[in-house]
């Protein structure tokens, strides 16, 4: 297969796979509004349950990467490091100005599954694609 057609089938999975981590996302964060309604709380835990769920997706299905498993989370971890903070303040800053929380939370993760995987492409598996041996787990 070209190397231009298996790009393109690889981000295709990372958006699959970024849609089911959107709907643990957006579910999680719909129930947790229910009862707490500041805007972070409710978004943070359901950023960690989505990430916890496309990093192990994806890990092993989109980039087939046999990385060592800590430090590849470790590096999600970083982008993390920057994306949540800035999400959180720029959606709780949209929230306190009328922004819809579910419009906000859409905008938040659409930037997320493209700042993600261009950050996981380029960095986290840059080099250690297609090294999984999926025959053995």
């Amino acid at each position: 297969m070209n190397k231009k057609k298996t790009q393109v089938i690889q981000a295709l999975k990372f958006a699959l796979f970024s849609v089911s981590a959107g709907a643990i996302q957006f579910g999680s964060f719909a129930l947790f509004e229910i009862f707490i309604q500041d805007y972070w709380i409710p978004y943070l835990v359901s950023l960690i349950l989505s990430t916890l769920w496309n990093f192990t997706l994806n890990r092993r299905y989109t980039f087939k990467s046999a990385a060592n498993v800590p430090v590849a989370m470790a590096k999600v971890f970083l982008f993390y490091l920057v994306f949540t903070p800035v999400s959180t303040y720029l959606g709780d800053l949209a929230e306190a100005h009328g922004g819809n929380d579910f419009v906000i939370l859409i905008v938040t993760m659409v930037a997320n599954l493209t700042l993600e995987f261009i950050y996981c492409k380029l960095f986290v598996y840059r080099g250690q694609e297609n090294t999984l041996d999926t025959k053995k787990g």
